[in-house]
């Protein structure tokens, strides 16, 4: 290895040790669904595709542990803004250690970007990176985890005892955290930007599908006899 990439990559290292330790001081043990081992999946997700495009690692390296910087429930009516709140905080951070300053904007739009509810589209492959690395999280075996916590975090029921995975009735993920499955998890699927992403997406929708077809084998029977 040349010495300068010696040096580049000992410096990197040196980095995400730092930010590491930032991390587990920010993100809550009582949020399962956004706490330290959600960070630490989203950056080695960030990482693997960021290998697989080539992209700017020291930008995604932050923007990938920072993006949930400023913690917004999904019930506080801030919960839009989180991102923006998110990206500020991160950056201020940054700049106290010395990060270095001309990365800011782009760290900065790739946190913004990072979040559905935002709504804002990322403009640099590396933001488009941190954003799927994120959605994935929210796909397969650990993404019905996530969901099924939040849901039990509003006190919602798993699902509707009437029509259990909504044949007849209009889908309500205010009301039944199963319904999130159709709402929204799958819908994020289709918004994955690399393709990377996009073929890691499609496997988790699968292994979801796959779980919804075992849990209504499951609840057959509860659901004919409703008490």
């Amino acid at each position: 290895m040349h010495p300068s990439h010696s040096a580049s990559a000992s410096a990197s290292l040196a980095w995400e040790e730092l930010f590491l330790q930032k991390a587990k001081e920010i993100y809550p043990r009582t949020d399962p669904a956004h706490d330290f081992s959600h960070v630490l999946r989203v950056l080695e997700m960030a990482r693997k595709i960021c290998v697989l495009e080539g992209e700017n690692w020291q930008v995604v390296l932050p923007a990938a542990l920072f993006h949930d910087f400023v913690n917004v429930s999904k019930s506080d009516p801030r919960r839009k803004q989180a991102s923006k709140l998110s990206g500020i905080a991160a950056c201020e951070y940054l700049q106290a250690v010395n990060y270095p300053a001309e990365l800011f904007a782009e760290i900065q739009h790739a946190i913004e970007a990072h979040s559905f509810s935002a709504g804002i589209e990322p403009k640099s492959l590396e933001a488009q990176i941190v954003q799927d690395a994120d959605r994935l999280d929210a796909l397969g075996a650990i993404g019905i985890l996530r969901c099924f916590s939040i849901g039990t975090q509003l006190s919602r029921p798993f699902y509707s005892l009437q029509d259990p995975l909504a044949a007849e009735r209009e889908l309500n993920d205010g009301e039944f955290t199963i319904d999130h499955f159709f709402v929204k998890l799958f819908k994020i699927s289709e918004t994955l930007k690399t393709k990377s992403g996009q073929k890691e997406g499609a496997l988790r929708v699968k292994k979801m599908k796959t779980f919804l077809a075992h849990l209504e084998d499951e609840i057959t029977l509860s659901v004919q006899h409703p008490n």
